[in-house]
C-alpha cells in the first residue's frame, strides 16, 4: 500500500477535515484517508491516483499546495 501525504494550508475546522475526508474517500483506491487540521495535511494509503485525490480535494473547495 501507498501512502500519499498532501498539504493543504486552508485546513482550518472540523467542517473542512469532513468536507475533505468525504470527497477523498470516495476516490477509486482510496484505503484510508486521515485529515489533521492542526498540521494541514491529508494521509492518503492505498493505491490511488495522486491527481485524482488532487481532484477530489479541489472538487471539496481546496487548494493542494505545491
Amino acid at each position: 500500500m501507498n501512502e500519499l501525504r498532501l498539504s493543504v494550508p486552508a485546513i482550518s475546522c472540523g467542517h473542512c477535515v469532513k468536507a475533505i475526508a468525504e470527497s477523498v474517500g470516495e476516490v477509486p483506491g482510496v484505503a484510508s484517508v486521515a485529515v489533521d487540521f492542526t498540521a494541514k495535511t491529508v494521509v492518503v494509503t492505498g493505491s490511488a491516483d495522486r491527481g485524482a485525490v488532487c481532484a477530489a480535494i479541489a472538487e471539496a473547495g481546496y487548494e493542494v499546495a505545491a
